[in-house]
C-alpha cells in the first residue's frame, strides 16, 4: 500500500505538491485552490492494488478538481470508477449529463476518460473511496462502458450489495491468507458488474450478472451475520428475510464457499469473543459468551475448545491471539 500525507511537506508547499504529484501525476486531474487558502490545505490518501484494480481512499480540505480533455489526453485511464462518498457530500458537473450531488454513504460510477468537475459540499472537504477498474480486466466488453459519464448509483436494491462488496474488499486487502488475492479479484469483478447492471450494460439474469449478484449477496449475508451476532435467535430465515431472498437461496450462496451458514455464524461469534477477551480482560467470560449470542456458557466452552484446543480462560491467560 502506498500512503502519503501533506504533513510530510512544509505548509507553504503542501497544495502545490498535492496538485502536481497527487492530482496531476497520479490521477491525471487538475486541482485548484485560491492562493490565500493554500497554506491551510491538508490532505492524505492511500493507494492499494487489489484484484487488478486500484483502491484509493482520499481525505482533503476543500478544493476544486477538473478532469479536462487535455488531462485525459495526457493521462488516459480507460477504466471504470466506482466512487463511495464518505464525507459530507460532493458535487459533480461540467459533463454531458446534468450536474448532481452525492451524499454521504452514496455511490457514483463513471468512465475515467470523460470530462467532469467536482468539489466537496461544505467545509468538511473531500472524504471518499475510489475503485478504479481497468476496462481490459472486465470480462464483459461493451463499447458503452467508455460512455459512462459520472452519475449517482440510483438502484436502491443494488446499493447495499455494492456497499457490502466495498467493505469486504477493504478487509480482504488486509487478509494475509493465501486465498486473499482470489477473494479480492472476485469482489472487484462483482463491483464492476454491479455498476454495469445499474447502468443497463449487463443484464442481471446473464451469467456474469448472476455471478456478481451471488458474490455481493454473500458479502451482504456475512455482514448481516456480523451485525446480529448478539442475537441468540440468529438463523437463516432472519438473514434471508433481511437479504430479500429465500432460505434455500441463502444456503446455496454458502454452498459455494468453504463454510456453511451455521459454521460462519459460529466462527464469527468465536472471533468476536476472542476480540472482547483481549479488549476487556476484566469482563466475565459468561458475559462475553452471552454478548456474542451463545445460548449457554457450556455451549461456548464446548465450541471454543473444539475450535482452538483450549478453554476460553486459558486463551485469555496467554494474553495473545496466535490461534
Amino acid at each position: 500500500m502506498f500512503h502519503w500525507c501533506t504533513d510530510e511537506v512544509e505548509p507553504h508547499d503542501r497544495f502545490e505538491y498535492w496538485r502536481e504529484v497527487r492530482a496531476k501525476g497520479l490521477f491525471g486531474v487538475t486541482a485548484e485552490l485560491e492562493r490565500e487558502r493554500r497554506t491551510d490545505f491538508s490532505g492524505e490518501f492511500s493507494l492499494r492494488q487489489l484484484g487488478g484494480a486500484g483502491l484509493v481512499e482520499l481525505k482533503a480540505s476543500p478544493y476544486a478538481v477538473e478532469r479536462s480533455t487535455s488531462d485525459i489526453a495526457d493521462a488516459p485511464g480507460d477504466a471504470i470508477c466506482v466512487y463511495q462518498q464518505l464525507g459530507s457530500g460532493g458535487w459533480f458537473g461540467g459533463m454531458r449529463t446534468s450536474d448532481f450531488s452525492i451524499g454521504s454513504g452514496s455511490f457514483a460510477t463513471s468512465h475515467t476518460d470523460l470530462p467532469y468537475r467536482t468539489a466537496p459540499q461544505g467545509a468538511g472537504g473531500f472524504h471518499l473511496r475510489i475503485l478504479k477498474i481497468p476496462v481490459s480486466s472486465i470480462p464483459t466488453q461493451d463499447r458503452r462502458m467508455r460512455e459512462l459519464a459520472p452519475r449517482t448509483f440510483n438502484d436502491p436494491t443494488l446499493a447495499p450489495l455494492l456497499a457490502a462488496c466495498f467493505a469486504d474488499l477493504g478487509e480482504a486487502a488486509d487478509d494475509a491468507a493465501a486465498a486473499a488475492p482470489l477473494v479480492q479479484t472476485s469482489l472487484v469483478q462483482a463491483l464492476a458488474h454491479l455498476a454495469l447492471i445499474e447502468r443497463g450494460i449487463v443484464r442481471p439474469g446473464s451469467r456474469r450478472g448472476q455471478a456478481a449478484l451471488r458474490t455481493a449477496r454473500l458479502s451482504q449475508a456475512r455482514r448481516l451475520i456480523a451485525r446480529h451476532l448478539q442475537d441468540p435467535h440468529l438463523a437463516p430465515a432472519m438473514v434471508a428475510d433481511l437479504l430479500g431472498v429465500s432460505v434455500r437461496h441463502l444456503h446455496m450462496l454458502f454452498e459455494a464457499v468453504e463454510k456453511s451458514f451455521s459454521q460462519t455464524v459460529t466462527d464469527e461469534r468465536l472471533k468476536q469473543s476472542r476480540r472482547l477477551m483481549r479488549e476487556a480482560p476484566e469482563r466475565l467470560i459468561a458475559d462475553i459468551a452471552a454478548s456474542c449470542g451463545f445460548e449457554s456458557l457450556a455451549t461456548y466452552y464446548r465450541v471454543f475448545n473444539a475450535a482452538y484446543g483450549m478453554a476460553p480462560g486459558d486463551f485469555r491467560a496467554r494474553g495473545s491471539d496466535d490461534l
